[in-house]
């Protein structure tokens, strides 16, 4: 189920955002089962008589989760595991296709080059739910489905989820021993949905592509590949954190295109992320420098204390849920 996008509860150095007292949450729908989740790739045993999942649990009805992998309704959390072969040799199992390796980094490559994404159809509920998240916020004469070219969802190595769960707790823990509880940061770390506007110059997803390009100027490739860093992007980054927006309208318009005959395009991630104690807008960035305790800082506040700009201080505080992909 998905609602809203948050709203920043404290004025005086923040708390959490989209707290009960947010204003205009409109339901929007829910995802299907399963999304995006490990999208069916994990590593299990070849023995293994249980099968290649836990089974599945019931996600909260609202967009946060407090555990677990999927972005919104049942999901199954399969953990990694080792099988033997005849010669008593272990190995790892690709669960998409069955392949065999010895090495997780031949297991991450294979996931990499060919299982990372998958393309939603035209007609596909999970499709038309990003689409209606997207559109929200275009202007009416762009507010049409001819502006996607196509959505891609992201199947998340099991290592990528463990580190955003991971990050998840971390934030829960800080926030238990403040002496002002944050009831959001408590119970899920404060999870959001926020936008990430990045480039694409590769056909990932296109006539089925799974595979994620090399290039360092394909920033959707090398996000997907190395996750979201902190430093200075082509997104209106500063070197802070990395920076989000509440609205696909806005994401778009940070991302900056060069002219050097490579025709990239505009792309959106949509991410869940960890947004923690937020620490209210600042003048300067450096005033930041020596305070603790904060684990992202709002960059620009709309109405209801919406926060249409968010800097996430560290980058396994995102976790990539879908790919859109805009037309040139």
């Amino acid at each position: 189920k998905i609602t809203g996008f948050g709203a920043f509860q404290e004025g005086n150095g923040g708390g959490g955002s989209g707290g009960e007292g947010r204003s205009g949450t409109t339901f929007l729908g829910t995802l299907r089962p399963g999304t995006p989740g490990p999208g069916g790739y994990h590593v299990v045993s070849r023995n293994n008589s249980r099968g290649s999942s836990t089974p599945p649990r019931k996600a909260p009805s609202s967009l946060s989760r407090r555990g677990g992998s999927g972005f919104g309704g049942i999901v199954s959390n399969p953990r990694p595991s080792f099988g033997k072969d005849s010669h008593g040799s272990s190995n790892l199992t690709c669960h998409k296709c069955g392949e065999q390796f010895a090495k997780w980094e031949s297991v991450q490559s294979h996931h990499l080059s060919k299982h990372a994404v998958t393309e939603l159809v035209e007609g596909d509920s999970s499709r038309k739910i990003v689409e209606i998240i997207c559109r929200t916020s275009w202007l009416k004469s762009e507010n049409d489905c001819g502006r996607i070219e196509r959505i891609l969802k992201v199947h998340n190595m099991q290592k990528t989820l463990s580190q955003f769960e991971e990050y998840r707790e971390m934030v829960k823990t800080k926030a238990s021993k403040l002496p002002k509880k944050h009831p959001r940061c408590l119970a899920d770390g404060n999870e959001l949905l926020r936008f990430y506007g990045a480039t694409v110059q590769c056909s990932v997803g296109f006539n089925g592509s799974s595979s994620l390009c090399i290039s360092d100027k394909c920033s959707v490739c090398q996000v997907l590949r190395h996750g979201f860093s902190t430093k200075k992007q082509l997104n209106a980054g500063n070197g802070i954190g990395v920076f989000t927006t509440s609205t696909s309208g806005r994401a778009l318009e940070t991302i900056e295109l060069y002219d050097d005959n490579s025709s990239p395009r505009r792309a959106l991630i949509v991410c869940r992320v960890i947004a923690g104690r937020v620490h209210r807008p600042l003048e300067n960035f450096q005033e930041l420098a020596g305070q603790t305790g904060f684990d992202s800082v709002a960059g620009k506040v709309g109405l209801y204390s919406n926060i249409e700009e968010l800097y996430l201080l560290n980058p396994r505080a995102l976790l990539p849920c879908f790919v859109v992909i805009c037309k040139s």
